[in-house]
This record gives C-alpha cells, sequence and structure tokens, in this order.
C-alpha cells in the first residue's frame, strides 16, 4: 500500500490541488514537502501532534519535510478560524516558543542529518523591504480573491485588521521561498489552510512559472463538527506539565464512542487493518476496550510507553475499587487557599480547574455531578476543613474524571 492510499483510506486527506500529480509525487522516491507551525504558546498540542504524525508517516515512506516553526508570521497572526485577532507576542516570547515546540518535535521527528530540515521564517520575513515586497510579490494577489476565502470572510463581520490581511501573503511567500531555496514542490496543512496553501502554489507558478502543490488533512473533530482537544483546562497540551499523561490518557479514554475508531485513524499507528477489523467486529470487541486501546496508543505515542502503562493501571483502579491515586493529576494547595482552616468546595473546584468558573461549580454541584472522597456533595455553600487533607483528598466529577487536592 503507497503512502498516498493509506492517507486516503485513513480519511486523513480533504484536498488535494492536482490529485494525479500529488499522487504520484508521493508515490514516487523523494518528494520534499513543509508544514508551518506557528509558535503561539510554549507547548504543541494535540492539533499539532496531527501534524507531526503525518510528517512522521511521511518520513517512513522516504519523503523529505521541511518544519517551518514561524518565528515571523507568529507576530502577525492567521485569522483563520479565530473570533478576534490574536494576542501579540514579543520576539523573545516567540523565539522562546519555537524552541520549546523544536524540543517536543524531536519524540515525532528524525531531525538526523538528511532526515528532515527544520527552519524560521523570521529569518527572511522579519528582513523584507515593504516597497519591495508589494512590487515583487503583491502584485500577485486579488484583493477580491483573498476577501472570498473561507479564512478572511469569517472574519469580516467582526472586524479583520489589515495586519491580519497580510498573513495570506507572508504564508504564500514562504512557500515560494522554500520551493526556491529546497527546491520544496508540497505544502501541506490543516483544511482550514486551505486558501493560504492555494495562494501559494498560485504565487510560484505566476513568479517563477514553476508547478507546485498542496494538500490538507482533515481537521480533528467530534461526529457533531466540534473542534477537539480541549479540557476544562483548556488546550490537550503534549507538554506533561501542562496536561499530565493521566490526564492525557483519561482524555481518549471519555470521548463519545462514535468518535473511537475515526481518532484511531486518524491519529494512532495501529495498521489500517486492525482498525477496520475492530471497526467491523466492534461489538465482539467492545466499544470499552476500544477507548482503552486508542487512550494507551496516543498516551504511548506521546509519553512513552512507561507512562501509558502507569496511566492505564491507575484508570482501571479507579474505574474498579478507587484504588491507585498515585498517577492521578493532582493540584497542591497553600496555607492561603484556606481561610479559618477551611476551603470552600466551589473554591476547590475552581483550584483544580474541574471547573473553570465558581458559577460552573455551583452549577455541577446543584446537578449532583461532583463527589469528595465517596461522599456526593449537595450543597453549593459546602466547605471542607484543612484537616481532611492530612490523607488524599479525591475529587470526582461524573462517573470518570477523578483529581487528587495535596496541602503543600
Amino acid at each position: 500500500m503507497t503512502i498516498f492510499e493509506e492517507l486516503q483510506r485513513r480519511g486523513l486527506i480533504a484536498q488535494c490541488t492536482d490529485q494525479e500529480e500529488v499522487e504520484k509525487l508521493l508515490n514516487g522516491e523523494k518528494a520534499i514537502f513543509y508544514i508551518g507551525f506557528d509558535a503561539t504558546a510554549d507547548s504543541l498540542h494535540i492539533g499539532h501532534y496531527m501534524q507531526l504524525s503525518i510528517i512522521a508517516r511521511m518520513q517512513k515512506a522516504g519523503h523529505l519535510p521541511i518544519v517551518l516553526l514561524g518565528t515571523g508570521t507568529t507576530m502577525i497572526g492567521d485569522p483563520t478560524g479565530k473570533t478576534d485577532m490574536r494576542k501579540m507576542l514579543t520576539i523573545e516570547q516567540i523565539n522562546y516558543n519555537a524552541e520549546q515546540f523544536r524540543k517536543q518535535m524531536e519524540r515525532f521527528v528524525d531531525f538526523s542529518e538528511g532526515k528532515a530540515i527544520i527552519v524560521r521564517n523570521g529569518d527572511w520575513l522579519l528582513n523584507l523591504n515593504y516597497i519591495e515586497l508589494l512590487r515583487d510579490v503583491g502584485v500577485h494577489f486579488s484583493v477580491n480573491r483573498m476577501l472570498a476565502a473561507e479564512c478572511v470572510k469569517s472574519r469580516l463581520a467582526r472586524g479583520l485588521s489589515f495586519l491580519e490581511f497580510n498573513y495570506m501573503i507572508m504564508q504564500s511567500y514562504d512557500f515560494l521561498r522554500l520551493n526556491r531555496e529546497y527546491n520544496c514542490q508540497l505544502q501541506l496543512g490543516g483544511d482550514d489552510q486551505w486558501s493560504n496553501i492555494i495562494e501559494g502554489v498560485d504565487l510560484i507558478r505566476r513568479v517563477d512559472g514553476k508547478k507546485a502543490y498542496g494538500l490538507t488533512f482533515t481537521l480533528l473533530t467530534t461526529k457533531e463538527g466540534k473542534k477537539m482537544g480541549k479540557t476544562e483546562k483548556g488546550a490537550l497540551w503534549l507538554d506533561r506539565n501542562k496536561t499530565s499523561p493521566y490526564e492525557f490518557y483519561q482524555y481518549w479514554r471519555n470521548i463519545c464512542d462514535e468518535d473511537v475508531i475515526n481518532c484511531m485513524k486518524l491519529l494512532t499507528f495501529i495498521p489500517i487493518e486492525e482498525i477496520e477489523d475492530i471497526e467491523r467486529n466492534i461489538d465482539t470487541y467492545g466499544i470499552n476496550n476500544a477507548k482503552e486501546r486508542l487512550a494507551y496508543e496516543m498516551t504511548k505515542t506521546v509519553h512513552g510507553e512507561k507512562d501509558a502503562d502507569e496511566s492505564r493501571s491507575a484508570a482501571k483502579a479507579l474505574f474498579g475499587a478507587g484504588g491507585d491515586t498515585e498517577n492521578m493529576p493532582s493540584t497542591e494547595l497553600s496555607e492561603s487557599d484556606f481561610t479559618d482552616g477551611k476551603i470552600a468546595v466551589a473554591d476547590l473546584l475552581v483550584k483544580t480547574g474541574i471547573a473553570p468558573s465558581k458559577g460552573e461549580a455551583k452549577r455541577l454541584i446543584q446537578q449532583g455531578g461532583i463527589s469528595i472522597n465517596g461522599e456526593k456533595i449537595d450543597n453549593i455553600t459546602a466547605d471542607i476543613g484543612k484537616e481532611k487533607f492530612s490523607e488524599n483528598v479525591i475529587i470526582k466529577k461524573g462517573k470518570k474524571i477523578y483529581h487528587k487536592a495535596v496541602i503543600k
């Protein structure tokens, strides 16, 4: 099975500028392609992981990836999928984030000599002369066509800054630059990047008269079309200090039944034949077994086999007799969290990240969704004495989410 066939079979391919040519390119010996990552945070998240897993698949097929760290484009901000303008970061913050990205990427991408190239677009974008850029590159862009792009249209009603409007030009220029310097013929990205990618393909054709291609991948969404990868604490991070291995495992263990097989196909390296067999025989295999398999494979890939084993053992113990708490996510409380030797349960839920706000915490309590050390909490003004924390205080939300609170 060719790499293109595998990508198709897994449901990864969304759109392609010229399927016949792209398929020929990927089924050849060595294609040079790139994927860009804007350094907007100090950790990668699950959406980045999907792109990195695709790079890993392409590498195994013999192709050469260029990983582009967007130290230049991050200063502008991609309007795609955003309702408001992205927070402006300093050059120092962006460079720090890019370095954190690079370190994390080494777990998924082989950066040994000749296996991959890593570049930062700030190296060329930050030195551009504005008038020259307008004359040499801007002349090839149609404002009418840019306004028709979905990523721009979705923001026009709320307001799109001129700064963000330039993002498409910057990303297209990146492709032109990589094509000239490395003979990069193919840009990959999420399907929300389609407009930006085809503009880059067109720019290369207009400026240098050369062929280039674009291919986008299915976005990671639920069956209802909602974006996956959000937790009570925000994004599902790959940094263990932001999302612990146990929390990471639990996220996948608790996803909706309808999304399990799709996530297996899109995200894991389980052979596609095996996944299809599980799909055909899901009633025999068991949906919970499929969820455990997904959670284990994802945690093993991102955090390693040891963390995957510990997370699985902790989850099984908790679902059973409520025993093993060692690998459970925990929050340390300090003296300042207590008033007169007590802490309100609603405040505790916010402190641990189980609830995003005090109002939401009270709603969870009223609905009977919170238990502490096995006892259901039904009073929104309930509190816990400091002496209770001499042993583990285990908070349970619903049927599947556990959290441990301790005193420093």
